[in-house]
């Protein structure tokens, strides 16, 4: 959970007075399978209950074992598990790796093929056995029309807003009212901002919750 202190209100509200909190998830970045593994472990002493893991470095097979032993460790319930491949899928096996993927109950994965290939994507959102998150799909659509066209067009299960990409928070408002027109889930995240930028995001993203 994120609580904020002291800051400057951007977005007054119960979260800039110090009495709200967001749920946050711990990210684990890509490396190998003992950096990935002990990340893990710190983020879980934390207090962590949902893990993002960036997978597409490694070999799959290794990522999935990975996974596997998270699984053998944790349950669906006790760590909610999302995964990020950064568009790293060939068009060609996408589906299948989604289908092992799924086999570890996980919440979804982020972009698992590159952005611009609406067709293809449409119909890996149509068939996945695991929930779809676009990311980098929607950067450089910056009409409302074109939001909502690319939401209509794709139909993914979830798109993922970060601000100071997507064209700032009106633009995210925009793609939320996209979203919520065609049942799609979303989220609100970070791209590496400065503190000052956190706490913008962070203020603005509880007046959604």
């Amino acid at each position: 959970m994120l609580q904020i202190k002291n800051g400057q209100d951007y977005f007054p509200s119960e979260f800039t007075e110090g009495k709200g909190c967001i749920p946050i998830n711990g990210l684990v970045w890509m490396g190998t399978r003992e950096f990935m593994e002990k990340q893990l472990d710190e983020k879980l002493k934390d207090g962590y209950t949902c893990i993002k893991l960036k997978i597409g470095a490694l070999d799959f097979e290794t990522e999935l074992e990975i996974l596997r032993n998270i699984r053998s460790r944790y349950s669906e319930k006790e760590i909610e598990l999302r995964v990020d491949a950064n568009g790293a899928f060939k068009k060609e096996d996408a589906l299948s790796k989604l289908d092992l993927l799924s086999k570890f109950k996980l919440h979804s994965i982020e972009q698992p093929i590159q952005a611009g290939q609406p067709e293809i994507m449409h119909n890996l959102c149509r068939q996945t056995p695991l929930a779809i998150a676009l990311d980098e799909e929607l950067i450089g659509v910056n009409k409302k029309e074109h939001k909502e066209n690319l939401i209509h067009e794709i139909k993914p299960q979830y798109i993922i807003l970060k601000p100071s990409l997507v064209g700032g928070f009106q633009s995210c408002d925009e793609w939320i009212l996209a979203a919520e027109k065609y049942n799609t889930g979303w989220w609100i995240t970070s791209a590496l901002e400065s503190n000052i930028g956190l706490d913008a995001i962070a203020q603005y993203t509880f007046t959604k919750m």
